[in-house]
């Protein structure tokens, strides 16, 4: 025998063996790590179809105005009523019969309408006429509740033809813009005699609410307010001219359609100069408008004007000698508290606050209480977000929250008894600090009470006299109570309770809420985790995380929500989770709201890494070796800075219309959120006589760490998604992390949504389905059995 030839054999069998071993092995392996992704039960459980199965979650009054009562709409399995609430009696009646009204509609349009689910669309009362109005189709009505008296009205028009009209309070008055300039005029005059107010309004330097068309003679809407004694209206303006111009083309329109609109970018120097004007109503002229003089030396090189709106304010004055703004340096660390006089438009400095990093504007409230003689301001100087108190001279009276919590939203101030009512994050001990309790004090800080003792958020909605509060009580897992509180938080009147019935018999659960740590190991984070319906144990599930970076919010809910793409997304077979990280909102405390700040690319991904690691060291069923990621806008962008950054722990992100590129986003969350560096250097220029003289140039500096940066650490799976007319964050921030991506030669998939802008409108369900899919794909190993497959209707 040859030896040879038996040992080629012999090494030629094994070699075969061994080959079929490895293959079907890799097939087994293969096979197990497979998982068929339950898209039967993510479709049942979209947003859209829960709400359509429980219907209203909270109760959203509309107070009559000057009343103790107000209305409002509920639906439930049962169908929508429509309810009418007096807070002093207290009592709840349905506001019409509904088969009546059902009968009545019938008659009209001869053919039957539902009375459990009547089409009465932009239901309005009006406080003058005591009467309802609504439309039904193309048809406007008009019901009067006492009679019982339901009246067709006219025609409904495309466009409402009075939305142009800002009527001043005592209803005498119609401010309006045209070609960009300012006009008034009486709402009593038959004749719509126009008083032009300005002639120098222009494209880019306009007192129109909009921009839009600059040639149009038409009448629309401006931007200007009125004060509540109806003698004078002011009006914010903002010179853009010289500021750079972006643009987006819209490709779906029968010609395609280039978009031109200003946008200052971080570190420009030309960015919006605002400046604010008063106009007398009773002198219809060009000649009666005050610019108030709210610039400021110190900061004239900064292209800010200076002031801006204290839109959140409480002006409880009813006088129009004064308007109270707020003025800012381009820092943003530095505030005044301006007081201008709407005659001479002399401004005078009421008190100034320096907070760095910057300033919190979420909560700047000032309240003007009696017209001037005191003044309440929210301010973070401890650390935590306080209310405190000032004389007419703008001195320090007095704090008057105090504690280690943030003073959130003012909800009512109450002068007759000086008090006010506001909304608390964090203060009582054990209590999730994002639950909103409602609170009164006194304004010399004494007599402080907590009106709200269900441990849950509360969203209050107040009367006009501030005696009565609607509250919706609700947790992530537990859906809204809705109540009727009085002054001293006592529940007076139930109102709703939301209806679950039809979604528990499918088998839906609530969310579950958890606790992990920050990377420092002390801070507590929050989050939310949602389950597959079917959930087991002891299989091993996918985790992908949902996130937003903040700082202004963060990712996760705070009270229940049928917001259904977290809870679809889990029903294919993964654990989703939704959590918090040190830098993502403000009302924790200072430090916490600020941690991000000058590393707005890098600062939310460590604790969104440790906090999945230590969710899957404390649960079996999470396979840490397949880890998601995705999120919208900044979440977007922090998505695809996760993969980059941890390309051996996260392994597939979607990424929807992403700043991946902050440095062409908008001064005012990119500078603000990162920093922008001033300086200014001093040069001879000529004097134009021969002679030179000194002239001091200021420049911006504000560069942000892109993703585009780290474009070859790629490893995983990346789906790049983006609008192609997005006006707020620009495509390019989406073409230039592709243009990366491409460079280093990186595979990745990519789709745009043809006409859409940050948000993806009717092709929102597109865009989820997308995301299932390349989850279930590059996570469980699952594509669907067709490649071209319909995505199905959410309505079917």
């Amino acid at each position: 025998m040859n030896i040879s030839l038996l040992m080629d054999t012999t090494f030629r069998d094994t070699l075969l063996y061994s080959i079929s071993l490895f293959c079907f092995l890799m097939i087994f392996s293969s096979h197990v790590h497979a998982q068929k992704a339950n898209y039967e039960q993510a479709q049942q459980f979209t947003g859209e179809r829960m709400e359509k199965l429980v219907g209203s979650t909270g109760v959203f009054p509309r107070w009559i105005e000057d009343q103790d009562r107000f209305w409002y709409s509920y639906e439930t399995g049962d169908g929508k009523n429509w309810y009418m609430v007096d807070a002093k009696r207290p009592s709840k009646r349905t506001l019409f019969d509904q088969n009546g009204m059902a009968a009545k509609l019938a008659e009209i349009f001869n053919k039957p309408f539902n009375s459990k689910d009547l089409p009465l669309k932009d239901f309005e009362y009006d406080t003058h006429e005591g009467l309802f109005t609504f439309h039904v189709d193309s048809i406007n009505f008009q019901y009067n509740i006492q009679g019982n008296d339901l009246v067709k009205q006219d025609s409904v028009k495309e466009e409402p033809e009075d939305r142009w009209k800002s009527y001043s309070p005592d209803s005498t008055y119609i401010a309006f813009a045209k070609k960009h300039n300012l006009y008034l005029m009486r709402a009593d005059d038959p004749d719509s005699t126009e008083y032009q107010l300005t002639d120098s309004g222009e494209r880019w330097y306009s007192f129109q609410g909009d921009e839009g068309d600059t040639t149009t003679t038409k009448r629309l809407r401006s931007s200007a307010q009125w004060f509540e004694d109806s003698k004078k209206l002011y009006i914010k303006r903002t010179d853009e001219r010289e500021v750079g111009e972006l643009w987006v083309i819209n490709s779906l329109k029968k010609r395609p359609e280039l978009e031109t609109y200003k946008y200052s970018m971080p570190g420009e120097k030309n960015i919006g100069e605002q400046e604010v004007w008063v106009f007398k109503a009773d002198t219809l002229s060009q000649t009666n408008g005050v610019k108030l003089d709210a610039d400021k030396e110190e900061w004239k090189d900064e292209s800010l004007g200076g002031a801006y709106f204290n839109d959140g304010g409480f002006f409880t004055g009813t006088g129009s000698d004064f308007l109270y703004i707020l003025r800012r340096n381009r820092q943003w660390n530095n505030i005044d508290v301006l007081k201008a006089n709407t005659s001479t438009g002399n401004v005078e400095v009421l008190f100034s606050e320096e907070s760095k990093p910057y300033f919190n504007t979420r909560f700047a409230q000032l309240g003007v209480i009696n017209n001037g003689k005191e003044y309440l301001w929210w301010s973070e100087r401890t650390g935590w977000g306080q209310l405190y108190r000032y004389d007419s001279e703008g001195k320090l009276k007095n704090r008057i929250t105090d504690g280690f919590y943030t003073a959130g939203e003012i909800a009512k101030i109450d002068t007759a008894r000086q008090t006010i009512y506001f909304e608390g994050y964090g203060r009582e001990e054990g209590v999730n600090p994002y639950y909103s309790m409602l609170y009164k004090i006194k304004f010399d800080g004494s007599d402080r009470e907590r009106l709200t003792q269900e441990e849950a958020t509360h969203q209050v909605f107040e009367s006009d006299k501030g005696n009565f509060f609607v509250d919706n009580i609700s947790r992530v897992d537990m859906p809204d109570r809705s109540v009727l509180r009085d002054g001293n938080g006592r529940i007076i009147q139930e109102l709703e309770q939301t209806d679950m019935e039809a979604l528990n018999e499918i088998g839906w659960q609530p969310p579950e809420m958890f606790k992990v740590k920050a990377a420092d190991g002390a801070t507590d984070l929050h989050g939310v985790m949602w389950k597959p319906f079917d959930f087991d144990s002891t299989k091993s599930y996918p985790i992908i995380s949902y996130v937003y970076p903040g700082p202004q919010t963060e990712p996760f809910p705070i009270g229940f929500s049928l917001s259904g793409r977290n809870t679809s997304l889990a029903q294919l077979g993964f654990v989703v989770v939704a959590m918090g990280q040190r830098g993502g909102s403000p009302i924790r405390s200072k430090y916490y709201h600020n941690f991000g700040y000058g590393n707005l690319r890098d600062y939310p991904l460590i604790d969104n890494k440790y906090g999945i690691e230590q969710l899957a060291a404390r649960h079996s069923f999470i396979d840490q070796d397949r880890v998601g990621i995705f999120g919208h806008s900044g979440g977007g962008f922090m998505s695809t800075a996760a993969l980059l950054t941890y390309p051996d722990f996260y392994d597939v992100a979607v990424s929807s219309s992403g700043n991946h590129d902050n440095n062409i986003y908008n001064i005012y969350w990119s500078e603000v959120h990162n920093g922008v560096e001033k300086s200014a250097k001093t040069i001879k220029v000529d004097d134009g006589d021969g002679s030179k003289k000194d002239s001091t140039i200021t420049t911006f500096k504000a560069p942000i760490e892109t993703n585009i940066d780290l474009a070859e650490n790629l490893k995983g799976h990346l789906l790049l998604v983006t609008g192609d007319i997005d006006n707020n964050v620009h495509p390019a921030n989406t073409y230039r992390m592709a243009n990366a991506l491409m460079k280093a030669g990186k595979r990745f998939d990519f789709m745009i949504m043809p006409g859409q802008r940050h948000g993806y409108g009717n092709y929102t369900p597109y865009f989820e389905r997308m995301l299932w899919d390349y989850f279930s794909e590059h996570l469980l190993g699952y594509k669907p059995d067709k490649v071209n497959y319909n995505i199905p209707d959410y309505d079917e």
